[in-house]
């Protein structure tokens, strides 16, 4: 194809196309795709990747927690109306109203009981019950001892031979400790 002064036109590198072949895509056939975009790898993934991907600071805009605490509100009274209306409904249907009205509370502790494995016994304000522990809690002291015991017998494992830990529990044992 040549342009009004007679050079050739740039662009189609001497290709001529007369009449329906000029309405062929023979043009797209030339042209090259673009390359895909390089795929990242799992170490730039992971670069993105802080606290906020977590959802670790969602409260720190301060909208989270107003809304979480109404809608707390809002279902605890909602369960509280249902627990009434159905204790309502079981009254009305022949349920024992002594039974029904007395509800047990299940971390009263009675005079008579006595905590036999040593717990302590917490005392709250005077309008308040008593609560016992029912496991035995250690002191910081026991707890510092333990842990003593257990690295010096770490380190005897590590360091001693069999034969010193036997002349050593033999020691002990005419030493009568």
């Amino acid at each position: 194809m040549l342009d009004h002064e007679g050079k050739e036109v740039p662009g189609n590198r001497g290709y001529k196309y007369f009449g329906a072949a000029k309405d062929l895509p023979v043009r797209e056939l030339f042209q090259k795709e673009p390359p895909a975009p390089p795929r990242k790898t799992h170490a730039e993934l992971m670069k993105a990747i802080d606290a906020d991907y977590y959802g670790y600071r969602d409260e720190d805009d301060g909208v989270l927690l107003p809304r979480e605490q109404e809608l707390e509100k809002q279902v605890i009274m909602e369960a509280v109306q249902k627990w009434k209306a159905d204790k309502e409904a079981r009254l009305e249907y022949g349920g024992d109203k002594e039974e029904e009205e007395e509800e047990v509370n299940i971390y009263a502790v009675k005079d008579d009981e006595s905590d036999d494995e040593g717990g302590e016994q917490l005392e709250g304000e005077e309008n308040q019950q008593n609560f016992i522990a029912h496991v035995p809690v250690p002191s910081q002291k026991e707890i510092e001892e333990a842990l003593v015991r257990r690295k010096k017998m770490e380190l005897l494992q590590k360091y001693a031979s069999e034969t010193l830990m036997a002349q050593g529990e033999d020691a002990k044992r005419l030493l009568r400790l």
